[in-house]
């Protein structure tokens, strides 16, 4: 099976989950059109199938425990953007080449709409079809990656580091945080929901850690050298805010240097993970991998 076609299997189950439950727990229509429009704006579903190649490279099946946690997932992730976007924050108006949340349902309901995809995404772990215990780690887990130690600290140091220079040690702290942690926890509950075994954890995590800095730097090059026209969002963004990133510390040239160094190390760790599972056939996690070291521009 290709990437593609493991994501055209799993990507509409993850959809239907967050849709489905959305469905069934808001009681406000103009609030679920807003969370739903955000969910239905495009991606990749990048950390949910993260998530779900990881337990599939463990060799285990896809449960519907699975895709709760990955939709949950999900839901953060486009909380965040939908925060992100607003005029508080970054102040876009195009998110996936559609108008953000807020140019559409006004700042007041998309900050609701945050608020209810986060404060969900949290319900539907809790409703999830798993045992007692791996619902509380998972919890704890999903709360610490994407609160005031992980996501939003990141975002924190973000918007505080605005019109600073900041050291390269203290932009992979803020974007470890940022970008890295929910990457992290989408191979961390893989890696519980698959059961996997001490040593081949820690390679995993080595690999989830270096993919999540990978995919900062590759942002930081798109800001620079994309086009809006493929990556739905305005460019320039960075420099127009003064922020620190790859390519404003490192230069273009060593950006790109460091991004292919850093996906060295993934392939590398996964490498160590795939001999100690036995594993000889090419997997989604290194095809996921393969997809990230490409930049459109």
């Amino acid at each position: 099976m290709t990437f593609r076609e493991f994501s055209k299997q799993q990507v509409p189950r993850i959809d239907d989950t967050m849709i489905h439950f959305l469905t069934e727990t808001t009681t406000e229509k103009n609030l679920l059109e807003s969370m739903v429009y955000s969910i239905q704006a495009g991606g990749k579903r990048f950390r949910p199938l993260l998530l779900l190649a990881t337990i599939d490279f463990l060799g285990e099946p896809l449960k519907n425990g699975a895709y709760q946690v990955a939709s949950a997932l999900e839901m953060v992730h486009c909380y965040s953007l939908i925060h992100d976007d607003l005029p508080a924050m970054d102040d876009d108006s195009l998110r996936r080449g559609k108008p953000t949340n807020h140019k559409v349902f006004g700042e007041a309901t998309a900050i609701l709409a945050g608020d209810g995809l986060l404060t969900e995404a949290f319900h539907l772990v809790a409703k999830s079809d798993l045992t007692a215990d791996i619902k509380n780690q998972l919890l704890g887990d999903l709360a610490k990656a994407s609160g005031t130690h992980g996501m939003i600290a990141g975002q924190m140091l973000d918007i505080s580091n605005e019109n600073k220079k900041i050291s390269l040690s203290e932009l992979k702290q803020m974007h470890g945080r940022k970008t890295g942690a929910l990457i992290e926890f989408a191979v961390s509950a893989g890696s519980q929901l698959g059961s996997a075994p001490v040593a081949v954890k820690e390679h995993l995590k080595v690999f989830a850690e270096a993919v999540g800095i990978a995919f900062q730097i590759r942002d930081d090059l798109l800001d620079v050298i994309g086009d809006e026209t493929v990556i739905g969002k305005k460019i320039g963004a960075d420099a127009k805010l003064n922020k620190s990133t790859y390519v404003s510390l490192l230069g273009l040239e060593g950006a790109e240097h460091s991004f292919q160094q850093t996906c060295t190390l993934a392939q590398g760790s996964l490498q160590e993970a795939k001999k100690l599972m036995g594993i000889t056939q090419q997997t989604i996690l290194e095809m996921i991998l393969e997809e990230l070291m490409v930049i459109d521009k």
